[in-house]
């Protein structure tokens, strides 16, 4: 089953670019998965499991690293790319 997913990060710091460009290029690692971004979010296509497997790994990686921080997501069944 494809899965499209919207995702914003929210740094709960003064320094909040870093822990999102940090988060993106940990996404960009992911090579199961298609990642674009915008200025307002990051949608995020795949396979179901692929999908949910990178974002389980990067959020792990970015709260690990980053400490206190929201993510607002949409899941969406199916392939909504442009």
């Amino acid at each position: 089953m494809q899965l499209s997913v919207e995702i914003s990060k929210y740094p709960l710091a003064e320094d909040y670019k870093g822990p999102i460009l940090a988060f993106l290029g940990q996404l960009a690692q992911e090579t199961e998965i298609e990642v674009l971004t915008n200025t307002m979010s990051t949608q995020i296509f795949g396979e179901y499991d692929a999908v949910m497997q990178a974002l389980q790994r990067c959020m792990r990686w970015s709260m690990e690293h980053y400490g206190k921080l929201v993510f607002v997501c949409k899941f969406i069944p199916g392939d909504l790319r442009p």
